[in-house]
């Protein structure tokens, strides 16, 4: 297997930045990793998405795979959801959780057999699950084999998304279903294919050894593009992501918060068999009740709100903006907020402090935009 290296300045390159210097990708530093933030623009990026499709490169998450004949229990110790109730082939949304309740990060969860497991961590937060897997895994019958650096994720997100893979693949893309996944081939490369996503539009995500990355871009790229498909960067994922109206790590998730502030008390299984880390102290959040919650607002008045922008409740300040855009696909520009329970009520009228004037801003239920079914 072929290991991504660190370059001069510490920060890392996923095996197909030589495709995305090519492609005129503008480049930054995104959780020490070296990525294309837009390509075109981050509009026409979205856009294809939403329409066509879009290609992404998301190498820099963290692929960490857990075997062993206790790997199940294992991970119901480690985690606040119920990995042993996963079936053969499926995944679920989970959270692995400090002892007081908040969050180190949010995760994607594949079972693969029935003592094995793949857990895909975010990019920055990725040595520190790996850590603290190996912490609470120890002493268990199951083994973690982080396999970060040396594993590359390509995945095809939009309506077209389908018809460009399916041809490609042995895996029948017909019959797997969404949070499902199987082993097989993408252009005769060994792969895991997974229909999961983060852009709220149907995907698939294509895990490979980085070896084979660039091989399986080139390929991916030429069939999608008679389908108007176009590669995206991060800053289209983050539009993209937000009208879908799921969190990221360290704008609406961070160690100060937890799963019940923000609108995730379902993943948190209390009534698990065994214990878990985080248990005593997300039970005692679970029945005390959330100190402030994570609301959709869509402003109504003249602005954009930004990360930390205030949110008012007449003279109260009632919270802080975690994530803000105008929405391409609404025409209206949207946000995540926190806020106090009592002013999380659809329809409630709020306002955003943007500069030095307030945006008289609305309430409204998440996800912003739902795709057809």
């Amino acid at each position: 297997m072929t290991e991504m290296p660190k370059r001069a300045d510490g920060s890392r390159a996923t095996p197909l930045l030589s495709r995305h210097e090519a492609l005129g990708g503008r480049m930054i530093d995104f959780g020490g990793w070296r990525m294309p933030v837009q390509y075109t623009s981050i509009l026409e990026e979205h856009r294809a998405v939403r329409q066509r499709a879009g290609i992404f490169d998301l190498s820099h998450m963290g692929e960490l795979f857990v075997e062993g004949s206790e790997a199940a229990a294992a991970l119901a110790g480690a985690l606040v959801t119920d990995p042993p109730s996963l079936e053969v082939g499926r995944a679920h949304y989970s959270m692995i959780c400090a002892p007081d309740g908040g969050v180190i990060d949010d995760l994607i969860v594949y079972r693969l057999a029935r003592d094995r497991f793949l857990v895909v961590a975010n990019a920055s937060n990725a040595p520190v699950v790996s850590d603290a897997l190996a912490e609470r895994l120890d002493g268990k019958r199951a083994i973690l084999d982080d396999r970060s650096l040396a594993t590359a994720l390509v995945a095809v997100q939009g309506p077209a998304a389908r018809g460009i893979l399916g041809p490609l693949t042995d895996v029948d893309l017909s019959t797997l279903r969404y949070y499902a996944i199987a082993e097989g081939n993408v252009a005769g490369i060994p792969a895991l294919v997974a229909r999961t996503g983060y852009t709220g539009e149907d995907g698939f995500e294509v895990f490979v050894d980085g070896a084979a990355a660039g091989e399986l871009w080139d390929i991916l790229v030429g069939a999608g593009a008679p389908a108007g498909m176009l590669p995206v960067g991060l800053g289209a994922r983050d539009t993209l992501r937000l009208e879908a109206g799921m969190p990221l790590y360290g704008n609406e998730l961070d160690r100060a918060t937890t799963p019940f502030e923000a609108g995730l008390g379902r993943v948190v299984k209390l009534a698990k068999a065994g214990d878990f880390v985080g248990r005593d102290a997300l039970a005692r959040a679970a029945k005390a009740g959330p100190r402030r919650l994570l609301v959709g607002l869509v402003v109504r008045g003249r602005g954009i709100g930004r990360h930390g922008y205030p949110v008012w409740a007449g003279d109260r300040r009632t919270g802080a903006v975690t994530s803000g855009t105008q929405s391409p696909t609404l025409g209206v520009p949207i946000a995540m907020a926190y806020v106090a329970p009592g002013d999380a009520a659809m329809g409630t009228m709020l306002e955003v402090e943007v500069r030095d004037t307030r945006a008289v801003s609305e309430v409204v239920p998440l996800p912003f935009y739902s795709r057809a079914r």
